[in-house]
Parts: C-alpha cells; sequence; structure tokens
C-alpha cells in the first residue's frame, strides 16, 4: 500500500532539513523548510511507476519548489523504476525519484532539478526549413497513413509535371524547383530517368504519380521553362 511507502519517504526528507505532513490538500506528502521565501516539497506515492503517478506531479508542479515520486523498490531491479526512460522522463520533468525497499531503506533514483528543456538545434532547424520549404499546407494534421506530401515530394512533382510535357535539364528545371539536380540524380520516386547526358525524362511511375498526387500539382510551368531554356544556336 502507498502508506508502507510513506513513513520511510518521510525520515528521508527530514534527514534534508524538511518538515513533512501527510496528506495535505490532496498531495501524499508536504515538507517544507524554513527560508525566505520557504522551500515547498511535494511527494507523491504508488506502488508502482504509472502514468497516473506523472500526471499527479505535474498537477502539483505550480504549488512547489520540488516534487519527488516514490515507489516500492522492485523485486530483482527489474521494475519501471529502473527504466533508463523513466529516469529520463524524470529528469526532464525535473522530478525526483526514490524507490523504498521492503525494509523500509530509500534508494535515490533521479534527484529533482528545476525544469530545462534541452533544446536539440539540428532537429529544429529542419523542422523550420521543412516549413519554409514546403509549399502552402498540403498535409492535414494527423495524418499519418497517407504518403506525407513533404518539401521534396512538392519539388519532385513539379519536376514531373514539367518533364510530362518535355524532357530536360537540371539547369531548365531549377527555377521552378531549386533542388531539380539533387532530385533527379538520386530519383527517390524512381520516377526520373535519363535520355542522355544532362537530359532527363519520366518514367511510367512518374507518370502514375502524376494522377495520384493530382490535387497536389503545381499550376502550368510551360512558360516558366521556355523562359528557362537557352536561346536556340542559329549557327555563324
Amino acid at each position: 500500500m502507498e502508506t508502507d511507502l510513506y513513513l520511510p519517504v518521510k525520515r528521508y526528507l527530514e534527514a534534508l532539513g524538511l518538515a513533512v505532513k501527510g496528506e495535505v490538500r490532496g498531495c501524499d506528502l508536504v515538507g517544507i523548510a524554513d527560508g525566505t521565501p520557504e522551500l515547498v516539497v511535494i511527494g507523491e506515492l504508488k506502488q508502482t511507476f504509472t502514468l497516473e503517478l506523472v500526471l499527479q506531479a505535474v498537477d502539483r508542479t505550480p504549488a512547489c519548489d520540488e516534487i519527488w515520486l516514490a515507489v516500492a523498490a522492485s523485486k530483482r531491479g527489474r521494475g519501471r523504476e529502473g527504466d533508463p526512460r523513466v529516469k529520463k522522463l524524470c529528469r526532464f520533468l525535473g522530478f525526483g525519484l526514490l524507490a523504498v525497499t521492503p525494509s523500509g531503506g530509500i534508494e535515490v533514483i533521479v534527484e529533482p532539478e528545476p525544469w530545462k528543456p534541452r533544446r536539440d538545434g539540428k532537429r529544429r532547424s529542419r523542422i523550420v526549413a521543412e516549413f519554409r520549404r514546403r509549399r502552402g499546407d498540403p498535409v492535414t494534421g494527423g495524418s499519418t497513413r497517407l504518403p506525407q506530401m513533404t518539401a521534396y515530394r512538392q519539388q519532385a512533382l513539379t519536376i514531373a509535371n514539367a518533364l510530362a510535357a518535355a524532357s530536360a535539364s537540371p539547369r531548365q528545371l531549377k527555377p521552378l524547383a531549386p533542388d531539380a539536380a539533387k532530385i533527379l540524380q538520386t530519383n527517390v520516386y524512381g520516377w526520373f530517368e535519363r535520355i542522355e547526358r544532362g537530359i532527363y525524362g519520366l518514367t511510367g511511375a512518374g507518370h502514375g504519380a502524376l494522377v495520384t498526387f493530382a490535387d497536389h500539382l503545381p499550376p502550368a510551368t510551360a512558360d516558366e521553362m521556355a523562359e528557362s531554356r537557352p536561346p536556340a544556336d542559329d549557327g555563324p
């Protein structure tokens, strides 16, 4: 029972200099240390580490300076409190995590600390780049079963749409799709084929894609293509 965890956790927090009381306004335990302002610590107790335990702690966060979660130590150390993902979650949220042994001992698994979200600069920049390169808002949020209309796929469709009218070189296609050369050379979707050196055409798969993604095709590109073609060589 959760009550079996109370006294060991109480003793542990008291050893840290806190005065501790149980069941204060819905909190399993509250510890307070004198100061200006006083340090307020809230503890939540559960036999095992559960989502409900985390949600309770999240709800208490605005009302205190520290959160401690306490669970019964599992036999042989195979409980969720030993899961690296649980430790990572507690560190991310700034929660402390204690395991209470059957004999009443305390194992400190994670120390509480101020919540400081860690930024992933590379991931952030990729998200921003994809957002800025994507034309319009082609994908409804929450849809996962359909192919995602990424900026890359949009450019590939623009190229396919142009090649459906006439073969062309990457240089001619660049005004329509800045990454034309890379997309044609890597040919991720199998839509393109090299007809001769520097000239590309559309495969059967490419024609099929124009049908599948007809609603996402760009406006007519014939004028832009014509403007991008080099002037004809009239001879000497």
